[in-house]
C-alpha cells in the first residue's frame, strides 16, 4: 500500500512591522532594546506558509530567496541540510532552526530525501490527515523578508544555520506549542494570534543564540555592558538629537576619556563615528521606502537642514542623496536576468 503525506497548511499571510512592534513589548527589555529597535527598523513581514502532518517518504525544497526561514517539530522529526556542503541538521520536538537565505534548503524525512517544490508539494498531498499516527512527522515552516540595510545588517549577524533546543521549562518551547494548537484548526483572530506567536518564536530565538555566541554582533554585546548599553540605547532611540561626546559620557556615568575608550573598545569605532554611521544606515532605508521628503529624513536623521544632510550623505557614499535615490528606485525596478534552457 502506498504510503501517504498528510498536510495541513495554514493561510499566508503578511504584515508590517509594527506587528513585531507590539510583540516586542511583551518580552523583557533589560537586554533587548537595542535588539528591539534592529528588529523593528528592518520592517520585517512574516508568513506562517504551513503546518505540516507527513508520513514518510517526504521532502519539502525551499529556496534561498526567503531571507529568513524559521523550522520546528513539534511531533517526531525531521532533517534539514543545504545545497552547501556541510552536515544535515536532525530537528526534534523542542528544537527551532533558522535558516539565512542565500543556498537552497530542504526539509524531509532522512537527508537526502526526494524534495518538491512547494507549490507541488501543496498541490499532491493537499489532504488534511489525522494527527494521530504515530509514524507522522508535524512540523511547522515559517518566513521572514526583510528591508533595508538594518535588516541585512540584522541577518549578517546571523549564522547560515542556526538552531536552538528548548529546555522543557523554556518559553520558546512553550510558544512552539502554542503555535501547533492554533494550526490545528480555524479559529476566530487567528491570523493575529499566529502573527504574534510568529514573532515570539523569531525574537526568542535570535536572542538564545546572541547571548550564547562569541560572534554575537558588537552592538548586542555592548548593549549588555552597563558602561555603554543606555548611551548606545539613547543613540538607537532618538538618532536625530545633537549628540555629544561629553553628553553620552554623562548618561553612562563615565568621565569623557574612559567612555571614548571603553566605547571604541566594544565596538571597533568611536561613538561619533558609531552615530555617523546609524544615522546613515537609517538614511538609506528611507531613501529606498520613499517614504519622506529629504528634509524629513534630515529632520529624522539628526541633520539641520536639506543641505547639511546631503553634503553628510556625500562625503559618506559620494552621491548627493537625491542621486542616490534614484539609482536605488531604478535598480529595484529592473527585472532579473533570465536563462532559456535548451529546447524551450
Amino acid at each position: 500500500m502506498a504510503e501517504t503525506i498528510h498536510v495541513r497548511f495554514a493561510r499566508f499571510f503578511t504584515r508590517s512591522s509594527r506587528d513585531l512592534t507590539r510583540t516586542l513589548v511583551l518580552l523583557d527589555h533589560d537586554l533587548m532594546d537595542v535588539l528591539s529597535d534592529h528588529l523593528v527598523r528592518a520592517r520585517a513581514t512574516g508568513a506562517v506558509f504551513a503546518r505540516t502532518v507527513a508520513e514518510p517518504p517526504w521532502g519539502l525544497r525551499l529556496g534561498g530567496s526567503i531571507q529568513l526561514a524559521v523550522h520546528t517539530v513539534v511531533r517526531g522529526r525531521a532533517y534539514l541540510w543545504l545545497d552547501a556542503p556541510g552536515q544535515p541538521v536532525e530537528l526534534t520536538p523542542g528544537t527551532v532552526a533558522l535558516v539565512r537565505g542565500g543556498p537552497n534548503h530542504y526539509i524531509g524525512h532522512e537527508p537526502g530525501a526526494d524534495c518538491l517544490e512547494p507549490e507541488e508539494f501543496r498541490a499532491r498531498h493537499a489532504q488534511t490527515g489525522p494527527d494521530d499516527d504515530l509514524q507522522a512527522t508535524v512540523f511547522l515552516c515559517g518566513a521572514y523578508q526583510f528591508s533595508g540595510d538594518v535588516g541585512s545588517g540584522l541577518l549578517d549577524a546571523l549564522p547560515q544555520v542556526m538552531t536552538l533546543s528548548a529546555a522543557i521549562d523554556d518559553p520558546l518551547r512553550e510558544v512552539i506549542t502554542l503555535l501547533s494548537r492554533e494550526l490545528v484548526q480555524t479559529e476566530p483572530a487567528q491570523q493575529i494570534v499566529l502573527d504574534r506567536l510568529l514573532d515570539l518564536v523569531l525574537v526568542l530565538a535570535i536572542r538564545s543564540d546572541f547571548r550564547r555566541s562569541t560572534t554575537a554582533p558588537r552592538w548586542y554585546r555592548a548593549s549588555a555592558d552597563p558602561r555603554l548599553g543606555a548611551a548606545l540605547q539613547a543613540m538607537h532611540e532618538n538618532a536625530a538629537h545633537p549628540w555629544t561626546v561629553p553628553e553620552l559620557a554623562a548618561i553612562s556615568g563615565l568621565s569623557r576619556a574612559a567612555f571614548a575608550r571603553t566605547f571604541r573598545e566594544a565596538l571597533g569605532q568611536a561613538p561619533m563615528q558609531y552615530l555617523t554611521e546609524w544615522r546613515m544606515t537609517l538614511a538609506r532605508d528611507h531613501l529606498r521606502a520613499d517614504d519622506l521628503t529629504l528634509a524629513q529624513i534630515a529632520d529624522a536623521v539628526g541633520y539641520g537642514s536639506p543641505f547639511a544632510f546631503a553634503a553628510a550623505f556625500r562625503r559618506h557614499h559620494g552621491h548627493p542623496p537625491g542621486n542616490w535615490r534614484q539609482r536605488e528606485q531604478a535598480a529595484a525596478d529592473t527585472p532579473p536576468l533570465t536563462t532559456t534552457h535548451p529546447g524551450s
